[in-house]
């Protein structure tokens, strides 16, 4: 692994790139997609990172019907260890590769993971955006920096904020599950970000093409171990 101080250098240099602003309007949006990851290991080699594989499953859809359209997925060697802040570097490279076979171009790639909820405002869908130069809205279900109210009622939202500046919102997306946590990554406002999450749940915590992405995403991995 590379001194971390060089790659919180690359993060911040991410981070400056992205644009927290919306570049499509939501009358336009026609294709959505979503991309989950999980990990492969081989038996017997369960702690061996050599011998670990990553999986990410992208589906797309038509907004706003949801009708699936495409799905494809990639899979690569793990070869950056799992380090808290740093899983851009372990799992965007298999989100791009997935990306880069489909045969639609998403209008909008939804990830599992944070955007610039993060702390040096580059997460995992922060990076892929700008990689890709797309928009890009992360979805996590834990936070991993900043503060805000959580919230009771379902369909509630309330802002997070980390060193003063508004970086995304909980959503609470189902009555009974814990809210969700939603960021812009690039190329999309806050606000925007938070609105179009609310019009993809379909009565799951999960936005529906996450949720189908991580459906597809188990149903590869069943296949392959």
């Amino acid at each position: 692994m590379r001194n971390i101080e060089d790659l919180y250098r690359i993060q911040e240099g991410i981070a400056s790139k992205a644009l927290v602003a919306d570049t499509l309007r939501l009358d336009e949006l026609r294709l959505i997609a979503g991309a989950d990851q999980a990990f492969l290991y081989p038996s017997k080699a369960r702690d061996s990172v050599e011998a670990e594989k990553i999986l990410s499953a992208l589906v797309v859809l038509e907004y706003p019907t949801m009708r699936l359209v495409e799905h494809s997925y990639a899979v690569m060697p793990v070869d950056f260890p799992y380090v808290p802040g740093l899983l851009s570097f372990r799992e965007a490279p298999v989100i791009i590769n997935a990306y880069q076979t489909l045969n639609h171009t998403p209008d909008l790639l939804l990830i599992d993971g944070c955007g610039i909820n993060h702390p040096r405002f580059a997460g995992l869908a922060t990076s892929v955006g700008v990689a890709l130069d797309i928009p890009t809205i992360g979805v996590a279900k834990n936070i991993l920096c900043g503060m805000g109210k959580v919230p009771n009622g379902e369909g509630e939202a309330c802002i997070i904020t980390y060193r003063d500046r508004a970086v995304g919102y909980y959503l609470k997306s189902k009555k009974g599950c814990k809210p969700i946590i939603i960021a812009p990554g690039h190329k999309i406002s806050l606000q925007t970000s938070l609105k179009l999450i609310q019009t993809c749940i379909r009565g799951h915590k999960l936005p529906e093409p996450l949720r189908l992405a991580h459906l597809y995403a188990h149903k590869i991995k069943n296949m392959l171990v």
